[in-house]
C-alpha cells in the first residue's frame, strides 16, 4: 500500500504533506492498483484522471486527494486540472455522484440544425432516473448529425429509440472501423520513404526543401508553409520533440478522424519522416477524446510499428485530451500534454524555440503529416500540379455531406453539386460557414468565392481547417449566430477578460430584438485586439459577419 499523507511528519523539507484533507487507506489502495506499473511523472496526469473516470464514472474528492499522494503532487494542482476539463466529472465532499452512465447529445450547429433540441429533450425524460443527459459541444459526427454519445459510444443520426437501445443493451463502446493496417500499407508500398530517409538515400535537406516547394501549408486552420515550419527548428538546441495537434475541435471539421480512421499509418509514416527530418527523439500525439475508436486504432498501430521496430528509434507517445476545445490552440496543446490545465501561453518564446517541456517543438497537424509521404513518393511538383488536394468537411442541409476530397480552390457551389448531391429536397442554398464556426459566415451569393487561404480575406471570412456547414432558407441567421458564439462562451478557457467576459456580453447583446450594431462591432474590436489566443480574436466572426451580410435577417 502506497503511503499517506497520514504518515509523513509535515516540514519544510517535506513538500507533500497536506494540512488539508488526508488520503484514505480504501481510496490510496484503488489508486495504486488502477495506475499499477504506469509511471507516476506529472504529465501524464491527465491520463490518470481518465483511469479514474473510466472506472468509477467520476472523481471524488477521496480519489483527487489519494492521486496527489500517489503522484506526490498538490491537492490543488489535482483539482485545478481535474475541474478544467469537461470530460472529468468531479464531485466534492458530500455531493452525490452522477448517474453510471452519461448520455451527450452534440448542441454543434450541425445537429442543432437537425434536430438535437428535440432528441435532448426526448431523452431527458425518456431514459429514467440512472441515465444522465447533457448537452456536449461538437463530438466531430457532423456529417451524421444529430449525434449523441452514450458513455464512449456515438449514436449517428440519433433518434430516441436508437439511443435508448444502445443505452438498453449497455452498448457503450465505439466499433471500430475497418481501416489499414500496418500489413495493409506496408504491402501497398508504405514506409518506402521513411526507410529511404533512414538509409540515408534522402538527406534531410532535401526532404525539407521538397516539402517546402510541393507547396504544402498547414491544413489545421492557420496555413503556414510547412517545409518553412520546419526549418525554424535548425540552430535550436537539442533535444527537440514534436507534437501533433490531433484535436480538431471546430464545429464542422472531421477530417482528422477520417484520416486517422481510414488510413493511420500514412499519417505516421508523414509524423515519422518530420520527426526525422528536424531531428527530434520523441513524438507527441495529442488526440481530442470525442474519438475513441481513432485512439484504439492509433494504440494498436503505434504497438505495431515499435514491435516491429520500424520507428528509427523515434519514441511516439499518445496523448488523450479531454474535452476542452482550447487545446486545439497549439500552446494550450503543449500544456495538456505536460499535464496541465489548457491555458495558451503568451508568445514569444514560440514553441519552435520552447515548447514541451522548454524544448524546441514542431507542430502540426494531422491532414498535414498525411500528404508528407504522398509528395515525397511523387516528387515535390505533383502536390501543385494536383491543385494542392486536400479534405474538407462538408456538413449541413446537402444530400451527401461527409469529407470531400478536392483542390484548393474549389468554390462551395462546386463542392453542393459536384461532391454532395446538391441540396436537400426542399431547400434552397442561403449561407455557409467557409471555415467552421470561426471562419466567418457569408451568403450564398458568394458561393463561387474560392476557397483557399487567403482568398476570403477581404470579406471578413477565413477557410481555416476547410470545415464547410451549408444552410439554407428553413436556417435562421440570428439562431446560427447565436449556436456559435454560445459554443465560444463555453469553451473560452477564462484567462484573458476580453475572450471571457466579452462572449458573454455578446451572447446578451445578441437577445436583443434590434441588435446594437455599433456596440456590437466595439466589442468585437476589443475582442479581436487584446484577447490572448486566437478563440477569443475569432469568436465575434459570424456576428460581424451576420452584420455585414444579413442585415435584413437580425434587425
Amino acid at each position: 500500500m502506497a503511503t499517506t499523507f497520514s504518515a509523513r511528519k509535515g516540514s519544510a523539507k517535506n513538500p507533500y504533506f497536506s494540512k488539508g484533507r488526508q488520503p484514505e487507506d480504501r481510496a490510496v489502495a484503488e489508486i495504486a492498483h488502477l495506475l499499477g506499473d504506469l509511471p507516476r511523472t506529472a504529465d501524464l496526469l491527465i491520463e490518470h484522471l481518465h483511469v479514474i473516470q473510466d472506472t468509477f464514472g467520476h472523481i471524488s474528492a477521496a480519489h483527487m486527494t489519494a492521486l496527489a499522494d500517489e503522484m506526490k503532487l498538490s491537492q490543488t494542482e489535482i483539482y485545478e486540472v481535474a475541474t478544467f476539463y469537461h470530460h472529468f466529472d468531479v464531485v466534492k465532499e458530500g455531493e452525490n455522484a452522477p448517474p453510471p452512465l452519461t448520455v451527450r447529445v452534440c448542441d454543434g450547429i450541425t445537429c442543432e440544425m437537425m434536430g438535437a433540441k428535440d432528441l435532448f429533450d426526448a431523452l431527458k425524460d425518456g431514459l429514467g432516473d440512472g441515465v444522465r443527459v447533457i448537452n456536449a459541444p461538437c463530438v466531430g459526427a457532423c456529417d451524421k448529425a444529430p449525434c449523441a454519445v452514450v458513455k464512449q459510444r456515438q449514436i449517428f443520426a440519433a433518434t430516441p429509440d436508437t439511443v435508448s437501445l444502445a443505452v438498453q443493451a449497455n452498448e457503450t463502446t465505439q466499433p471500430i472501423p475497418d481501416y489499414a493496417t500496418l500489413a495493409t500499407y506496408i504491402d501497398g508500398g508504405g514506409y518506402r520513404v521513411f526507410e529511404d530517409c533512414l538509409a540515408g538515400k534522402r538527406s534531410q535537406e532535401d526532404v525539407r526543401q521538397a516539402v517546402e516547394a510541393s507547396g504544402l501549408r498547414g491544413l489545421g486552420g492557420a496555413g503556414f508553409p510547412t517545409g518553412k515550419k520546419w526549418g525554424f527548428l535548425d540552430g535550436t538546441p537539442t533535444p527537440r520533440l514534436v507534437a501533433i495537434n490531433a484535436d480538431e475541435g471546430e464545429p464542422g471539421t472531421f477530417k482528422d478522424r477520417y484520416c486517422l480512421e481510414t488510413d493511420p499509418h500514412r499519417v505516421l509514416e508523414g509524423v515519422l519522416i518530420a520527426a526525422w527530418a528536424v531531428d527530434a527523439e520523441a513524438i507527441y500525439i495529442y488526440l481530442r477524446d470525442e474519438y475513441p475508436a481513432s485512439r484504439e486504432i492509433l494504440r494498436r498501430e503505434i504497438k505495431a510499428l515499435e514491435d516491429q521496430g520500424a520507428t528509427g528509434g523515434i519514441e511516439i507517445y499518445l496523448r488523450r485530451g479531454a474535452g476542452a476545445y482550447i487545446c486545439g490552440e497549439e500552446s494550450a496543446m503543449l500544456e495538456s500534454i505536460e499535464g496541465k490545465r489548457g491555458l495558451p501561453r503568451n508568445r514569444p518564446p514560440f514553441p519552435a524555440q520552447a515548447g514541451l517541456w522548454g524544448k524546441p517543438t514542431l507542430i502540426n497537424n494531422v491532414e498535414t503529416m498525411y500528404w508528407v509521404p504522398e509528395i515525397l513518393a511523387n516528387g515535390e511538383a505533383w502536390y501543385e500540379d494536383a491543385g494542392r488536394p486536400h479534405f474538407y468537411s462538408v456538413s449541413g442541409r446537402v444530400n451527401k455531406p461527409g469529407v470531400k476530397l478536392a483542390p484548393a480552390g474549389i468554390t462551395v457551389q462546386q463542392l453542393i453539386d459536384g461532391h454532395c448531391g446538391g441540396m436537400v429536397d426542399g431547400h434552397t442554398f442561403t449561407a455557409y460557414l467557409p471555415g467552421g464556426a470561426s471562419g466567418g459566415l457569408l451568403p450564398a451569393n458568394k458561393g463561387d468565392l474560392t476557397l483557399d487561404f487567403g482568398t476570403l480575406a477581404e470579406y471578413g471570412c477565413f477557410i481555416g481547417s476547410s470545415a464547410v456547414v451549408v444552410f439554407s432558407d428553413q436556417d435562421d441567421v440570428r439562431a446560427i449566430c447565436k449556436n456559435l458564439l454560445k459554443f465560444f462562451e463555453d469553451e473560452s478557457c477564462g484567462q484573458c477578460t476580453p475572450c471571457r467576459v466579452g462572449c458573454e456580453k455578446m451572447l446578451k447583446l445578441m437577445d436583443a430584438p434590434v441588435w446594437d450594431q455599433d456596440l456590437i462591432k466595439e466589442l468585437s474590436q476589443a475582442m479581436m485586439d487584446a484577447s490572448i489566443c486566437g478563440l477569443g480574436q475569432a469568436a465575434p466572426n459570424p456576428v460581424l459577419s451576420a452584420l455585414r451580410f444579413f442585415e435584413s435577417d437580425i434587425t
